[in-house]
């Protein structure tokens, strides 16, 4: 290709890949949370080694999330330990260990497959002073599942298979000012007029180049 036409090239290949659509990875799975304080927070640690204190909250939301805690999704009941445990009275050599336990909602649940209940499930555990949080669910939301990695797989049996797998990758939003109302081909799912032309423009440098390249071995 003459020099004079590869950087109208790369630029115009440039502006095809950022008008693409980025892609992120989502994952179906069971995140973990912690609500010290009132308010949930991705947990830091797993809950096979995560030993909260008497008084904690955990919770358990099972969603479609993407793979970071600013995109996971928030269990739907407050961590409000006095609200789950206040009819627990303390005993000696045991605590407490409010949960919650979201099984999502219908639409992130695996093809087959349903949440056992509609609304979070919340349950005072009460277990020796040095369980984990793993044991604490275990004693209230059996059957527990687990993979060879020890990622928890399923609660209450729910879902019935299937564990953290990533789902197919989807369009990110962009972060780019609106665009212009579709016209119905768009609508229709194609490319945009806009990519196309882009395209073309690119497909005409190449022929452009190729005669030139042609014209100067005769």
């Amino acid at each position: 290709m003459p020099r004079r036409l590869l950087p109208l090239a790369l630029g115009l290949t440039l502006v095809l890949l950022a008008a693409a659509p980025a892609l992120a990875s989502s994952y179906r799975y069971w995140s973990f949370w912690d609500g010290a304080g009132g308010r949930w927070a991705y947990a830091s640690t797993g809950p096979s080694t995560a030993r909260p204190a008497d008084g904690s909250v955990q919770g358990f939301r099972f969603a479609v999330s993407k793979d970071a805690a600013a995109e996971a999704a928030l269990p739907r009941a407050a961590a409000d330990f006095s609200a789950i445990c206040g009819a627990t009275p303390a005993a000696e050599g045991r605590k407490r260990v409010a949960l919650v336990i979201d099984f999502g909602v219908p639409a992130d649940a695996p093809a087959g497959d349903a949440p056992p209940q509609p609304e979070p499930r919340t349950a005072c555990a009460q277990v020796a002073p040095e369980a984990t949080t793993a044991e604490a669910l275990a004693s209230v939301a059996k059957p527990l599942r687990y993979n060879s990695a020890a990622l928890l797989c399923a609660i209450s049996g729910y879902p019935g298979q299937g564990c953290g797998e990533p789902l197919a990758d989807a369009p990110a939003a962009p972060a780019a000012p609106a665009a212009p109302a579709a016209t119905p081909e768009q609508e229709g799912g194609g490319p945009s007029a806009g990519l196309l032309a882009g395209i073309a423009a690119v497909a005409t440098l190449a022929a452009a180049a190729l005669w030139q390249s042609r014209r100067r071995t005769r």
